[in-house]
């Protein structure tokens, strides 16, 4: 493979844009149309039984193709095959019985399924373990029974069995007597998590009445109230227990009517087996063997579910004498919280049972009367709790059970449980749980009357801040009626700015004020924010209170999405001002950021909205210092910069307040329209000033001073530089539009200073492909504008820094080969240097050179082959280059096709270097050669090579050729090659050869077709 002379094939590229163009060709369906719709037609007896199968009759010809789909309408698809599979299996049966049939159990399953709109226990338990707590000392009895629980050896009869577990319940009833004293809160919940681990060891083991035992002691704790404000929290995690229980008896006797096959998730008592029933028997009797009230009636109750095994209507029957029960607890807390269980259980296994969650509440309701008794006052003297806060406790339990009452419930129910909050004198404990268990809509629709029994109601017991804060939850997501808003507004914010403690003060406040902006304007919502200045500031209060002031900055942004509104609000500003904390400072910023971005469609002129949101921004970037994380830092980057893209090319008035030339010449152009409007006509008046307002929108100098100051402002944060580079170029782009390429004196100084920007602002990024993407980027804009020494400097410094690109770069934090990222980036530079004129002092190709010289000295990765791909890169540039016209080129700027005019000293510079290049390449493929390993490298390189002097070389050449038919055998000679490729490959250079000039490439088909065979 000897060097060969170089010289470039001439290519014409219209007449070759015009061979590449497909023949447009009228193709006749006749009658038949691929998109015509298909009529399908049943032929059916005339008692409209189906005959036969479905037919298919279509407009179209006979000789149309069948439809897939329509095929398969006579049921021999598998989905038909299978639904009639299905059919025959299911007996007969009347029409109208089977679809009443299917009715009626949708009906029932939809009345004994509770939805994903019912918010479950689990949601509210971690909510209560962290309200109810207390620093006091806590205790646990404990019953230690002997060891007879353990289980007996498999050869004991069956009637020690029993003996023996009797003796235990026995034991249970009559052992020794533990307790566990000086127990703080967190030690008192691990103890309980101890006895549930306890309880499922010991039901693993096969000792069930150990495990009962253990359930047994958990429920008696529940009567304990010696530590009263930790009562929720204590019924939290005894419960858990029961639950656990009664999930391992369920599951059992579950297995045991598994046997031989699965038990359907809808069984009824006939599908159980007789051990399954006696045992499930078993277990409630031992339960109701239980002397004591309360344990017997939570044990029972955590296994309501297991009366499925036994009768059809035991749950029916069970809850109401369950509910019964609960009438001989003394403590009205305590029976509060067994009421609120026994409607839990009744919620997970019979939600359509109504009747017995009313007679939990009515019997509640009835109790309340004894929480003003004497043993209660007395019981809360000695454990030194107030009546609010002991009031409080039943929160939980009342609101459940209003829950459950309310899940799906008629209109209707809340006006008879306002009636009875009315007889009892409007108990405020009530009636908010009343507010917070019913819809929103039916709670907004009296929200007047709510409104009355609140004022009506003692606020000794329950503060009526607390009510109104119910009242105004629901408001916020239903509306009230129209007329009733402002007043509703003014009794609850009559209520709301008396409270004295800033923290309830804004409790309460933050809630009101989602129902304010939703329903008014910012007239409203300006009041409001002045009356919560007021109250937290004083002693600086809002300290304490920063996630409900956000929570108010985020029901604002809400509704208020029009910034020119927001920011003309007086008190918003200074609401603002009371985040003093960094973190929450930041935070709150970015809030705003995010909805401005998202909400603020059009470009923004407005001085106030720009001053305000450059404000946010600033404080969002000097929050950055060397702490902050890199995705912290994207965050705040990417926020910027959607404020900065919203100003980009706006009309920029943020400027007037501080330049008074502009004030002056702003007042001037005041004057001239009211000139116009005085003596001219309309039509001049409106002209006049669609001119002003365009030549204020075109202000691109204003918008680049806006640049500059950013660019000081946020340099902390690197994409958001780059962000600033682009919308210069953007910038200096858009005023080549307007000129329409014909720059005068003022626009060509304009763009010049924007590459004057970008060139100064580059090197100040830390990113080395960052640098090499802007500095060619820029550089094109400058060559697109005209300027060619700047659009010369920028490609220069792109090429100076090639040196300093790493081997290695961080990419999602792994480290990664540079080499790809840096030939595209080579190759995207070579594509620009074919309209660029050649700088007159530098001789020939000097930036060719010069980005050549400059690959040739770059350390690349041992056994790779970079280097050599960018000097296959080069080739078609290089061709591209000797050709009499290029391919494009950029209007106003003389490339080399017009400064050389096809010079034959310029040609041969350009055949030189190629043959130098060529040189490199085939010095390269030799050295593959050497190493076997290296073989497939060595095929793919010499196939792109030879793919260049086919479309580039000027094949006529003898030793050009030879050379291209050796490259194509190197390639071909260790089958590196695809053999679709070469087929498709030898096709097109056959179709060359049909051209009038390509008819030297069939001497070369014909010895590449011949080595393709052997």
């Amino acid at each position: 493979m000897a060097a060969v002379q170089w010289r470039s094939h001439g290519r014409n590229y219209d007449t070759e844009l015009q061979r590449c163009r497909l023949e447009a060709a009228l193709v006749d369906f006749g009658d038949y149309h691929p998109l015509k719709p298909i009529m399908v037609t049943d032929t059916k007896t005339r008692r409209g039984t189906r005959k036969g199968s479905t037919s298919s009759s279509s407009s179209s010809s006979s000789s149309a193709p069948p439809d897939p789909l329509s095929s398969m309408l006579d049921g021999t698809d598998p989905l038909s095959m299978f639904a009639a599979a299905s059919a025959s299996e299911t007996p007969p049966m009347s029409h109208s019985s089977s679809t009443g049939d299917l009715g009626r159990r949708k009906r029932e399953k939809e009345e004994e399924a509770v939805g994903p709109d019912f918010e479950p226990w689990s949601l509210k338990r971690g909510e209560i373990l962290a309200r109810f707590t207390t620093t006091e000392k806590l205790s646990i009895n404990l019953f230690i029974g002997s060891d007879r629980g353990k289980a007996t050896s498999q050869g004991s009869a069956v009637s020690e069995k029993v003996r023996t577990r009797l003796e235990e319940l026995d034991d249970l009833e009559e052992g020794s007597q533990r307790e566990l004293l000086n127990l703080s809160q967190q030690d008192y919940a691990n103890r309980i998590e101890e006895l549930n681990q306890s309880l499922k060891e010991a039901w693993s083991s096969d000792q069930k009445v150990k495990a009962l035992k253990i359930v047994i002691q958990c429920s008696k704790l529940l009567s304990d109230n010696s530590v009263i404000q930790f009562y929720p929290s204590k019924f939290v995690l005894i419960t858990d227990i029961l639950d656990t229980f009664g999930r391992l008896v369920y599951d059992r006797i579950w297995t045991m009517c598994s046997d031989p096959r699965p038990l359907p998730d809808n069984f009824t008592v006939e599908d159980v087996n007789d051990t399954a029933k006696e045992t499930c028997l078993n277990w409630f009797y031992k339960i109701a063997s239980i002397r004591e009230l309360l344990p017997r009636l939570y044990v029972e109750a955590a296994i309501l579910k297991c009366n499925r095994f036994l009768n059809k209507s035991g749950i029916q029957e069970t809850l109401p004498r369950l509910s019964a029960m609960v009438r001989g607890i003394g403590d009205p807390l305590v029976a509060a919280y067994a009421r609120a269980y026994l409607c839990r259980v009744g919620m997970e296994v019979a939600p359509h049972l109504k009747d017995s969650l009313n007679r939990n509440f009515f019997d509640l309701l009835g109790t309340f009367r004894q929480i003003s008794s004497e043993n209660v006052r007395a019981q809360l003297v000695l454990q030194r709790v107030e009546m609010p806060e002991y009031l409080t406790l039943y929160s939980p339990a009342i609101s459940w059970i209003l829950q459950c009452i309310a899940y799906r419930a008629p209109e209707s129910l809340l006006t008879e449980m306002m009636e009875r909050c009315k007889k009892l004198g409007n108990n405020a404990l009530l009636l908010n749980s009343v507010m917070r268990a019913f819809r929103p809509e039916f709670v907004a629709a009296r929200a007047t009357d709510f409104i009355g029994m609140i004022k009506d109601c003692d606020e000794a017991g329950f503060p009526k801040h607390l009510l109104f804060g119910s009242l105004g939850r629901s408001l916020a997501s239903a509306d009230p009626p129209e007329s009733e808003r402002l007043t509703i507004l003014n009794e609850a914010w009559k209520v709301i700015t008396k409270v004295r403690s800033p923290q309830d003060y804004i409790n309460c406040a933050e809630i009101w004020v989602e129902f304010t902006c939703r329903h008014f304007t910012k007239r409203e919502v300006n009041t409001i924010l002045a009356d919560i200045i007021k109250h937290m500031t004083p002693d600086r209060a809002f300290e304490d209170a920063y996630p409900q002031l956000q929570s108010v900055i985020r029901k604002i942004l809400t509704y208020f999405h029009d910034f020119s509104v927001l920011f003309s609000m007086e008190r918003f500003l200074p609401f603002l001002d009371m985040f003093q904390k960094d973190s929450v400072r930041v935070e709150v910023c970015k809030s705003i950021m995010e909805v401005f971005i998202k909400h603020q469609v059009e470009l923004t002129r407005d001085p106030v909205i720009l001053n305000a949101m450059l404000h946010i921004c600033k404080t969002m970037h000097d929050s950055v210092n060397a702490l902050t994380l890199e995705d912290e830092k994207r965050s705040l980057a990417l926020l910027i910069i959607g404020f900065i893209r919203m100003v980009r090319l706006s009309h920029l008035l943020y400027y007037v307040n501080n330049n008074h030339n502009c004030c002056f010449g702003l007042l001037y152009c005041i004057v001239l329209i009211c000139i116009c409007c005085f003596c001219f006509n309309f039509g001049v008046t409106f002209f006049f000033f669609s001119a002003l307002q365009v030549s204020f929108g075109r202000d691109f100098e204003q918008q680049l001073s806006f640049c500059v100051e950013a660019r000081a402002t946020f340099c902390n944060l690197e994409p958001v530089l780059v962000q600033l580079i682009h919308t210069v170029n953007q910038l200096a782009m858009e005023t080549r539009r307007v000129m329409r390429g014909n720059h005068s004196r003022k626009t060509a100084a304009f763009v010049r200073a924007c590459a004057a920007y970008s060139f100064i602002t580059i090197p100040s990024l830390s990113s080395i492909f960052s640098r090499l993407s802007l500095y060619l980027l820029s550089g094109q804009v400058a060559l697109a504008n005209q300027c060619l020494s700047q659009a010369d400097a920028f490609l220069k410094a792109a090429v100076s820094i090639l040196p300093e690109v790493p081997r290695s770069i961080s990419v999602e934090g792994k480290l990664r080969s540079s080499e790809s990222f840096l030939v595209d980036f080579i190759n995207s530079f070579l594509a620009t240097l074919l309209v660029i004129p050649d700088h007159p002092e530098h001789g020939v190709l000097y930036l060719v050179r010069g980005l050549l010289n400059m690959v040739q000295d770059y350390t690349w990765e041992d056994n790779s082959d970079a280097k050599v791909r960018v000097y296959i890169s080069a080739l078609p540039l290089l061709a591209a280059m000797s050709q009499e016209t290029y391919l494009y080129s950029i209007p106003k700027v003389d490339s080399n096709d017009t400064l050389y005019g096809g010079d034959p000293k310029f040609l041969s510079e350009i055949n030189k270097l190629c043959e130098t290049l060529i040189g490199q390449i085939l010095d390269h493929l030799k050295t593959l050669g050497r190493d076997e390993q290296s073989t497939r490298r060595q095929g793919a390189l010499a196939f792109s090579l030879f793919g260049v002097l086919l479309a580039h070389g000027d094949l006529r050449n003898n030793k050009l050729s030879q050379l291209a038919v050796n490259l194509w055998n190197l390639s071909h000679k260790h089958g590196c090659c695809e053999t679709r490729t070469s087929v498709r490959t030898l096709e097109f250079i056959k179709h060359q050869t049909q051209q009038p000039d390509m008819t030297h490439l069939s001497d070369m088909v014909q010895r590449l077709t011949l080595q393709s065979r052997t």
